[in-house]
């Protein structure tokens, strides 16, 4: 699991519960390594230190005012360029005061641990996200053997994002399972925020979990920023009534949201240059013309900017996407996105004939069977 879901969730930015800084070790053994193996301790985009592994030992020290999760990455002929390219032997744990020890008779991703609580936490953590691991390790294994008709093969692809994305569906269910068990650490708290940071966070689903933190955690600058955020996101929910807003069509024609009341509707945001975007779309298009002549529409949201208009139209029509687009081509600043909060795509929000939205997200299977529960 960490070699791929947990290197792209990035490292959460650092949540203070302290104010004071105090001192931290980090050491251990990687084997047997000698220079010019190196070791590097990386806080989000900074790398914060590098010793040089010497009979595989190395320390080191420093200091920090809050908890955080880092990254920990060995470069066996020395040198780092981007420590969230294709590095392999990496360990994620919590950078906290104390005495943290690191050992591995081999690589870092089989390295033990010890010697705070937070890191015993995060092991837990980790250790829920073991079956996930295997499937996702078998899942590059099967990208990295594919041949190249396969590649070249839309269905090979669309296969492949299936899994993954059911992969990643178990592994935000173990975060979410792990929260609910522990309110009580800041391993918790991390992983919320990490959650909530993918896309647009589901209030529903996150503010309870949220309320059930302690105290101390919620009124951390971290739990006091992530509760505003879910604030922010209220109106959004599942449930509230989907905010209404007009685009044009690559046409010049106006269309809102209003012109689908009685209907329900996919709102789908996506943008030509977006890879996981085009890869969904074949599920999508599947959806459609399986539900189209049962009362279901969907309405693209484009995120391209006006100099690529051309691109989103080739894009269009390279997909084969019948349903009607929009966008004011502002990229990020697209008006409808930023109403619906939107921070990564692809995203969708399924409303109802109502004009409420019933479902947040959805992806591959998980798209086919909702509407499949709605549109009986």
């Amino acid at each position: 699991m960490h070699k791929y879901l947990l290197g792209w969730l990035l490292l959460a930015p650092g949540f203070a519960l302290a104010q004071t800084a105090q001192p931290y070790v980090i050491k251990g053994t990687v084997g047997k390594l000698n220079a010019p193996a190196k070791i590097y301790l990386v806080r989000g985009a900074e790398l914060a230190d590098s010793a040089t592994l010497r009979n595989g030992a190395f320390e080191l020290k420093g200091t920090t005012a809050e908890p955080r999760e880092v990254r920990l990455i060995v470069r066996r002929r020395g040198g780092l360029k981007n420590a969230y390219g294709a590095v392999l032997n990496y360990r994620n744990l919590i950078l906290e005061p104390g005495t943290i020890v690191v050992s591995t008779p081999d690589s870092l991703p089989n390295a033990r641990v010890t010697g705070t609580q937070l890191n015993n936490d995060y092991n837990r953590l980790l250790a829920a996200y073991k079956p996930m691991t295997a499937k996702m390790d078998a899942l590059g294994r099967e990208a990295k053997q594919a041949t190249e008709a396969q590649r070249n093969d839309p269905a090979f692809q669309q296969r492949l994002n299936a899994k993954f994305t059911g992969i990643w569906q178990e592994t935000r269910q173990a975060q979410l399972g792990f929260v609910r068990a522990n309110p009580n650490t800041w391993v918790s708290l991390n992983a919320l925020v990490q959650v909530g940071g993918m896309g647009v966070p589901q209030y529903a689903e996150l503010a309870p979990l949220y309320q059930a933190l302690s105290p101390a955690l919620k009124n951390s600058p971290a739990g006091k920023s992530f509760g505003e955020k879910l604030e922010t996101v209220k109106d959004i929910a599942i449930g509230a009534p989907a905010p209404a807003f007009s685009q044009q069509t690559p046409e010049g024609k106006t269309i809102s949201l209003a012109d689908y009341r009685g209907k329900y509707v996919l709102v789908d945001f996506w943008a030509s240059w977006c890879g996981p975007c085009r890869q969904e779309n074949p599920n999508v298009v599947q959806a459609y013309n399986q539900f189209k002549s049962r009362n279901f529409e969907i309405l693209g949201v484009s995120l391209d900017k006006e100099n690529a208009k051309e691109k989103w139209l080739k894009a269009i029509q390279d997909d084969k996407l019948p349903w009607t687009q929009v966008s004011d081509l502002k990229g990020w600043e697209n008006e409808v996105a930023r109403r619906y909060h939107v921070q990564s795509i692809p995203q969708n929000f399924l409303i109802d004939p109502a004009g409420k939205i019933v479902a947040v997200n959805l992806r591959s299977e998980e798209l086919q069977k909702t509407l499949a529960q709605l549109l009986k």
